[in-house]
């Protein structure tokens, strides 16, 4: 069974003066459309993410809110989409950022490979850093943690590690043997859309 897709679009967006990124305009579409577009073909059934009113989405996906309150970060938005999943009869969840427009084409075929042997798929996407990166880095990688293959049946084992405080992404996922796919850092597939600025590369790039 493929994994269900994800969209992540459950932060506050502060850089960008608030709102919802993925709906800012972007190459005649808005940005959360291009996500669509590279996602829908890698995935079975999708859900977004998001909280507050889900009416202002317009996508004809189900919105799914965090269960945890005050914006714990990602890791909330991955909980979101397991809980959902589980009621689909998932076994895993591919998440994706609403911000995030030219992520790869193959992201859930590579997260998968990476995977093999896992008795539960748990695998983030990454690149290999620049040498500041890598004397900052054991692993000498840049993590994406919004891009991830996630295992459905870890979600009450992610619950209770939010509900203790947990927040970092890699704290949980290392503590279940997760992995790291590497892609290519050519073209910088995982550019996302913080500030106004990054939205005007975008639009050049698209």
């Amino acid at each position: 069974m493929m994994p269900l897709g994800v969209i992540l679009a459950g932060g506050q967006a502060t850089r960008m003066g608030g709102g919802d990124k993925g709906l800012l305009p972007l190459g005649g579409a808005r940005v959360i459309d291009h996500v669509l577009d590279r996602l829908r073909p890698q995935v079975g059934a999708m859900c977004l993410n998001a909280n507050g009113d889900p009416a202002r989405f317009d996508l004809g996906l189900p919105v799914v809110p965090d269960s945890i309150a005050d914006y714990p970060g990602p890791l909330a938005g991955v909980l979101a989409g397991m809980d959902w999943a589980a009621t689909q009869g998932a076994e895993a969840i591919v998440t994706v950022a609403a911000d995030t427009p030219f992520f790869p084409r193959d992201l859930v075929a590579t997260l998968v490979a990476a995977s093999a042997g896992q008795t539960h798929p748990l695998v983030l996407a990454a690149q290999k850093g620049d040498a500041q990166t890598r004397s900052k880095s054991k692993s000498g990688l840049i993590r994406h943690p919004t891009f991830g293959l996630w295992p459905v049946a870890l979600r009450d084992d992610l619950r209770a590690a939010l509900d203790q405080g947990l927040r970092k992404v890699v704290l949980w996922t290392e503590k279940h043997g997760g992995r790291e796919a590497i892609f290519p850092a050519a073209q910088d597939p995982f550019f996302n859309i913080n500030t106004p600025e990054d939205l005007i590369r975008a639009e050049e790039r698209a």
